[in-house]
């Protein structure tokens, strides 16, 4: 989990993140910044996401969850 926060630093333009922080309450939080994410996700993780797919994920910690259980 802690690798996976450090990669999304960047994409979130913050200095720290946390497992319970909402995505979408990132004062960065754009349709930008989420291309930002699922870029960073492929790139960093090898795991391919769409947009729809953040419509069930609410924390930091549901994204990891969702490519964790989903990455084959």
């Amino acid at each position: 989990m802690e690798q996976f926060k450090e990669k999304l630093l960047d994409a979130f333009e913050v200095s720290s993140i946390n497992e319970n922080d909402v995505i979408k309450d990132f004062d960065s939080w754009d349709s930008l910044t989420l291309l930002t994410v699922i870029a960073t996700i492929d790139s960093e993780f090898g795991f391919q996401m769409n947009a729809s797919d953040f419509d069930k994920i609410i924390t930091i910690s549901d994204l990891f969850d969702f490519i964790s259980k989903n990455k084959k």
